[in-house]
């Protein structure tokens, strides 16, 4: 075989290999059967935003000077907020603190109604801006090209409304007392999904970093794939070339069918519970779409659309880089949702009765 023969198949094996999966066969971690090895733990911590800062516009990518003044501002930023001020010498105000940076000596408080629940030390969201091949991104959404959410149809604005006449800052008083309707501490069910532990705020499908609990773990067999999600230590069983289960079985985490394209796994979703707390507030006609796509250094992209038409006017994706770690996960029991629900409870009793006796006695 001559050297210019030689040449021209290596090089089209390098070329062939480059187009079936990002990386040739010795430099992706493969299973016996041929498949990519996704298994693994994954750091997805990162400090790009889901959606795109307007001033970027339709620019999907960072200057690595923009990308560095960031990373910056939140070193100093996290520094400063984690600086020890000494000993805590009074209770917070009635009502709760003001909200984080608008008062310098409260800048600590973190936890609901800003009452001190948590500090910055519980903080970890990262300290890099998220990069995929090779640039710097300003959002994790590519898609609307704004890189933002789309807007909701006139289903999904009613929906969103219903929700946020629910949702208000701490105040002290009683004050779903004068809406129409369910008011929010009625009961362990009126209480938000994420806060009775069901499933976290990071989602599961499709799942977003967060400020702490960023790890992901994949294990992955012949016929069933799991997908461990830190927050609220969500399980997800992906079933491999499979059909999805009749509509009328439905899960919070839905009901999750994956196939290979060539290296890149992918997951479709559908099957969802009314309040799966699942595609930033998208009801039970949600589906996503996942694709896995394992790098030469062991990361993975990972990419999602999302889809439903009764609550979103177009479909919208976004991708971020799962960086492969050596750390452990460890359960997050999510226990403030146990033991902490009959305080809520007791304390929404205990502010009715302050107004009802306020209304009393002004008669």
């Amino acid at each position: 075989m001559t050297e210019s023969i030689r040449l021209m198949i290596t090089t089209g094996l390098a070329i062939w290999a480059s187009l079936v999966g990002g990386g040739s066969w010795a430099e992706i971690k493969r299973t016996a059967e041929g498949r990519p090895d996704l298994s693994g733990t994954y750091d997805v911590s990162t400090l790009t935003p889901l959606q795109r800062a307007k001033e970027f516009g339709t620019s999907l990518e960072l200057t690595p000077e923009q990308a560095q003044e960031i990373m910056d501002t939140e070193r100093r930023q996290m520094a400063e907020a984690g600086r020890n001020r000494g000993p805590v010498k009074e209770a917070p105000p009635e009502g709760g603190a003001p909200p984080v940076g608008s008062d310098e000596s409260q800048r600590e408080a973190l936890g609901a109604g800003n009452v001190g629940g948590y500090n910055f030390f519980w903080v970890e969201r990262g300290s890099e801006v998220s990069l995929v091949d090779g640039k710097f991104r300003t959002s994790i959404l590519i898609d609307p090209p704004n890189g933002r959410l789309p807007a909701p149809t006139a289903a999904g604005m009613q929906r969103f409304a219903e929700r946020a006449k629910l949702f208000r800052p701490n105040d002290g008083t009683a004050w779903w007392l004068g809406i129409d309707g369910p008011g929010p501490y009625d009961g362990p069910e009126s209480l938000g999904i994420s806060e009775r532990c069901l499933v976290g705020f990071t989602g599961a499908a499709p799942t977003f970093p967060s400020l702490y609990n960023n790890y992901k773990r994949i294990v992955q067999g012949k016929d069933h794939i799991m997908i461990l999600i830190e927050m609220v230590h969500d399980a997800r069983i992906v079933r491999m070339n499979a059909q999805h289960r009749p509509a009328a079985l439905r899960t919070r985490m839905g009901d999750s069918v994956g196939r290979w394209d060539g290296d890149t796994l992918v997951v479709d979703t559908t099957n969802f519970m009314a309040a799966s707390g699942q595609g930033r507030g998208s009801s039970e006609n949600l589906r996503v779409e996942e694709r896995f796509t394992p790098q030469e250094n062991g990361d993975v992209l990972y990419r999602f659309t999302v889809e439903d038409p009764t609550v979103w006017s177009a479909s919208w994706t976004g991708e971020y880089m799962w960086r492969s770690t050596g750390e452990k996960v460890y359960e997050y029991a999510c226990h403030e949702g146990n033991y902490s629900m009959g305080g809520i409870l007791r304390g929404a009793r205990l502010l009715e009765s302050e107004a009802q006796s306020a209304a009393v006695g002004s008669q």
